[in-house]
């Protein structure tokens, strides 16, 4: 096996841990963006309804030691730590502790498998920050590609969408597949990718693989999610709540839900989904299934040994089910924020 690495590197978005941590943490996700504080205090309720506990740190540390127990397997025993973007263990901090340890060269793994400044080039830039911070002897950090359209990725929510739909028990006639993913301002998915509009594209892709993995022939829409910004500012649309408007207008009574632009259960599945969502087909009278994440299914986690292995032996094959083009570094002008 070929290595130019000695570390690997898991890299995601935080959360707090506790009531405490709610609303600094809230900070440092909007800071520089002028965000109202009733807004966040707004936002904090969703957290506070959770013990100001948000999941996604939780399920980091469980892919962490499952995917130790895969490295081990196969004999790669390089060490593997955890950096997020918004809360500890923060990058900065993650990246000084591989200085001390005498990390030279490390591979990321970024918890996010699409195109968009939200979700790719702003962990880029977190991560060249974080190593600016440390300063000299930090580590060069390289991340794994895309892996959107990979068979650990569209297996996983394939099969949780074949028990979601096991579990609905309305007339097979009248039900709808839908799929989520986070909602994004309308420009930003057109400056996605180098071509423009790859968010879309990528999660448009997803969802007819992983339709196609559960051997479904029923209906499905792709709709979005967890918008926040000002009214005024077009976000991709429908929203998952409207839409379920939509479809009891249409005569739609039951509907499997399946979050996947989402790698776990973070706090925008089981509230904006779980709570709200959940509320809202209740009140229409539409049985609600919603399908789980990959989170630390085996083939998920194999999945990320497996892109690990891509990048430390070029000779890898490199499996992936879909038409979009993929790649291990991002174009420089790729992703703008707006």
């Amino acid at each position: 096996m070929v290595s130019g690495y000695d570390a690997i590197l898991l890299v995601s978005f935080g959360g707090p841990e506790g009531p405490d941590d709610v609303l600094p943490f809230l900070e440092n996700v909007t800071r520089g963006r002028n965000i109202p504080r009733q807004r966040l205090e707004e936002v904090a309720e969703h957290y506070y309804h959770f013990g100001g506990v948000s999941p996604i740190n939780a399920q980091n540390r469980a892919l962490l030691a499952a995917l130790r127990e895969e490295l081990d397997r196969v004999g790669i025993n390089l060490p593997l730590y955890w950096g997020n973007r918004n809360w500890h263990p923060l990058l900065p901090d993650t990246v000084r502790q591989m200085r001390d340890a005498g990390v030279r060269r490390a591979l990321a793994f970024i918890t996010t498998p699409f195109s968009g400044y939200s979700s790719c080039r702003q962990y880029n830039e977190n991560i060249a920050s974080a190593i600016a911070e440390v300063g000299e002897g930090a580590p060069q950090i390289d991340r794994i590609r895309h892996y959107h359209d990979h068979p650990g990725y569209i297996g996983p929510h394939a099969e949780a969408l074949r028990q979601a739909l096991d579990r609905l028990t309305g007339d097979p006639a009248t039900r709808r597949v839908v799929f989520t993913a986070h909602s994004i301002p309308t420009a930003m998915n057109a400056a996605s990718g180098p071509e423009g509009g790859r968010y879309l594209k990528q999660l448009t892709e997803v969802a007819t693989l992983v339709m196609q993995a559960a051997q479904s022939d029923l209906p499905w829409d792709l709709v979005w999610q967890s918008r926040s910004g000002p009214p005024q500012v077009p976000w991709l649309e429908p929203d998952i709540n409207d839409h379920l408007e939509a479809l009891a207008e249409q005569g739609v009574t039951n509907v499997a839900v399946s979050p996947i632009g989402f790698v776990s259960d973070h706090l925008e599945v089981v509230w904006d989904l779980d709570t709200e969502a959940a509320a809202t087909a209740k009140r229409l009278g539409i049985e609600f299934a919603r399908a789980a994440t990959p989170g630390t299914h085996p083939d998920f986690v194999a999945m990320v040994r497996e892109l690990i292995q891509e990048r430390l032996d070029p000779a890898t094959p490199r499996r992936k089910l879909g038409s979009l083009p993929v790649w291990d570094t991002c174009p420089a002008d790729c992703c703008a924020s707006r």
